[in-house]
C-alpha cells in the first residue's frame, strides 16, 4: 500500500499498519486512518500520517520520554472505542506543536493506541496536565521537528 505524504514522499506501507480512529482525533474528526511513520531525522519522533490527505501528519512522541511518571486519569467510556483485551499492547503518543519558536507537547490528551487491534482514539485527561508542555523544560532537549 502507497501513502502519499507531504513531509515524506510515497510511503510504502502494508494494510494492516494502518491504525483506525473510529471518531477522528480532535480537530481532524473526519480523518479516521493514520498510519505511523518513524522521522529520518530524530528516532524519538514518529508522524502520525493521514492517510486520506497527504498535507495532514502529526509529530508524536512517548509522553515517558517528557515526564518518566506520566499518567493520565481518563474516564473509562473514552477508552470504549479501543476495544482494549488484558492481552493488547497499548501505546501512549502526546502530539508535539510549535507555538512561535517553542516546540511544545500536548500531555492533556494523549493518543491511546490498541496496536493489537490496530485501532487509536485521542482522550482528554481528567488530571491537570499541561495542554503545551514547552519541550525545553523536559529532559528531551534534542528534539528537532518541523512541525
Amino acid at each position: 500500500m502507497r501513502v502519499e505524504t507531504s513531509r515524506f514522499g510515497t510511503v510504502e506501507t502494508t494494510e494492516d499498519a494502518v491504525l483506525t480512529f473510529p471518531h477522528g482525533l480532535i480537530g481532524f474528526e473526519s480523518m479516521r486512518q493514520w498510519v505511523l511513520v518513524p522521522d529520518p531525522h530524530n528516532p524519538m519522533v514518529a508522524w502520525l500520517q493521514s492517510v486520506t490527505d497527504p498535507a495532514v501528519a502529526l509529530p508524536t512522541v512517548s509522553p515517558r520520554r517528557l515526564q518518566p511518571d506520566y499518567k493520565a486519569s481518563v474516564a473509562e467510556r473514552q477508552l470504549v472505542p479501543l476495544q482494549l483485551r488484558s492481552t493488547d499492547r497499548v501505546y501512549i503518543l502526546a502530539v508535539v506543536s510549535k507555538s512561535g519558536r517553542t516546540l511544545t507537547a500536548n500531555l492533556r490528551s494523549p493518543i491511546i493506541i490498541n496496536a493489537s487491534q490496530r485501532i487509536g482514539c485521542q482522550v482528554v485527561a481528567s488530571d491537570d496536565l499541561p495542554l503545551a508542555l514547552p519541550l525545553a523544560q523536559s529532559p528531551m532537549r534534542s528534539l528537532r521537528i518541523a512541525a
